[in-house]
């Protein structure tokens, strides 16, 4: 049955297409995603793919300033938060229509939360981003409050993302986990048309948007008035569909060709910072011989992250020091040069654990077991080619690195689940490291790790339970020390996301977090 629904074009029904003042099929521009993905519900899915799609699809409650990176108000007006930092009390807008006619009120966000909150759902981010959320209450058909178990202060910070995004309780009621993301219907600035898997996703303006946050403009004449997302899964496809004009935005650019078509007037490059975690690699410290802290900071010794970084990113992108990009809040920049490549201290750890080239072959040995280090490989992001240059540096330190290459998130996580790996790469994007409680607690939902840790918990448990900036800096900097002394992550680099895209696309602007671009504004010169 999946794979016949996989098969059919299939058109959000009830949704008014957008109104056609002329000239609107050349307002038309093709977006070039980088990703096949598995799913693209925001409340279930985390991958970013989804969010470059549907941040325009879909309102929050609240929204981060694209400039101040502020808190704003969204779908909700207005809010307060109790002396106790339990109780959050929402004042909604009164304006709002779904794509498919219906109302939103506090009945709506409701149903979302009910929706991301049902562990049947099956949520990977949505329902971290809540945090302790235990309740809500509908007050009246406008005010709805959330009550939390414990304080959570990334709260709103989590409100604010595409993946909380608020869905027509009628559309969600109508289709099942399965068949929804093929009809998402929201309150933004854009209606979801189709989504074709491993060809195609189409999104049109929506010509009743009134109500969206303070830094959308009233569209101009010029207005882009479809968009459609293609899939460009090989990286050297993408500098070609921009410069033969089948596409007019492209994201996840090689660095090679952002740096080809910054030198030609017809293309514009936008280089964008992405906060949170940076390219990493967890390190499995419940699989020998990374259960040992000496051989887990020799790894680190033996990376030359400067090396990789100039190779593979021709410098676009910072070398990464610890779990916490420079362009998030609280990052503790005294995590800089911390393990800097030193080949001679490798050794020396190796030595001391007992590790020695016994028979000469290149690669250490302890007890008659060569040190092999499995590296599971995602496919984004150039992890490959990063992998690579990873197995050619520890091989001169005498290690030997096994990859794992895996196609997307889904045999990751089976990877992940089987346990049988010493590293694997994954990273999420943030501005409030609260990310780091998911990754790093003992309890933690994704603690690939394994570590476990009552002084790293209870540093993460309060940072992210005080709501004053001031107390929660100290806490995030010695989390951040702590992970690194314990040299549970390799970092690489800090993500910086290469779009480029046509002239003619103007005003083409990202949100806060990086990925995601806000395309309300979004124009095309004749």
């Amino acid at each position: 049955m999946r794979r016949l629904l996989l098969l059919f074009v299939i058109v959000v029904s009830g949704c008014a297409p957008a109104a056609d003042t002329g000239g609107a099929a050349a307002r038309r521009i093709v977006y070039g995603l980088t990703l096949s993905v598995s799913g693209i519900d925001p409340h279930i899915n985390q991958n970013t793919e989804l969010g470059i799609v549907l941040r325009s699809v879909y309102d929050t409650l609240v929204y981060r300033d694209p400039v101040t990176k502020a808190i704003v108000p969204g779908l909700a007006s207005a809010w307060t938060i109790s002396d106790d930092g339990l109780v959050y009390t929402f004042n909604l807008r009164q304006d709002v229509m779904f794509h498919d006619g219906t109302f939103f009120n506090a009945d709506a966000v409701a149903a979302n939360l009910q929706r991301i909150m049902n562990p049947e759902t099956g949520s990977q981010k949505a329902r971290l981003l809540l945090g302790s959320l235990a309740s809500y209450q509908i007050i009246d058909q406008y005010t709805i409050s959330l009550t939390l178990s414990a304080p959570y202060s990334p709260l709103l910070d989590g409100l604010a993302q595409v993946y909380t995004g608020i869905a027509s309780p009628a559309a969600l009621g109508q289709y099942n986990l399965l068949r929804y993301q093929y009809h998402q219907v929201g309150t933004g600035p854009f209606q979801f048309v189709e989504y074709i898997p491993e060809n195609r996703i189409v999104i049109r303006r929506n010509p009743n948007y009134a109500w969206g946050p303070a830094f959308y403009a009233p569209p101009g004449a010029n207005a882009v008035q479809e968009i459609e997302f293609r899939f460009y899964r090989d990286p050297a496809t993408r500098a070609a569909a921009l410069e033969s004009g089948e596409a007019q935005v492209m994201g996840e650019l090689l660095p090679a060709d952002a740096r080809a078509l910054a030198n030609n007037a017809a293309f514009r490059v936008l280089p964008v910072t992405v906060p949170g975690q940076p390219l990493q690699f967890y390190l499995n410290t419940r699989l020998a011989p990374l259960d040992n802290l000496a051989v887990r900071q020799a790894l680190l010794y033996a990376t030359n992250r400067g090396a990789i970084v100039e190779s593979v990113y021709q410098g676009f992108s910072p070398v990464a020091w610890g779990p916490v990009a420079s362009s998030a809040l609280f990052y503790n920049p005294g995590v800089v040069n911390a393990y800097a490549y030193n080949i001679e201290q490798t050794r020396a750890l190796l030595n001391a654990a007992g590790y020695a080239d016994n028979d000469r072959d290149g690669i250490l040995e302890r007890e008659g077991l060569p040190l092999e280090i499995r590296v599971i490989q995602p496919a984004w992001g150039l992890v490959p080619e990063v992998t690579q240059l990873l197995q050619d540096q520890w091989r001169a330190a005498g290690i030997r690195a096994i990859i794992d290459p895996v196609p997307g998130f889904t045999a990751l996580l089976e990877k992940v689940t089987a346990g049988e790996y010493h590293l694997v790469s994954f990273d999420t994007s943030g501005i409030d490291p609260s990310f780091l409680n998911a990754r790093f607690m003992s309890d933690g939902a994704v603690n690939w790790t394994g570590y476990a840790s009552a002084p790293l918990d209870e540093l993460l448990r309060a940072a992210a339970q005080l709501t004053d900036p001031a107390a929660r800096q100290p806490l995030y900097s010695q989390a951040q020390s702590l992970i690194m002394q314990e040299a549970l992550i390799l970092p690489i680099r800090e993500y910086v996301n290469l779009n480029a895209h046509s002239a003619r696309v103007q005003n083409l602007l990202f949100d806060p977090y990086g990925w995601f671009p806000l395309l309300h504004n979004v124009t095309l010169a004749e």
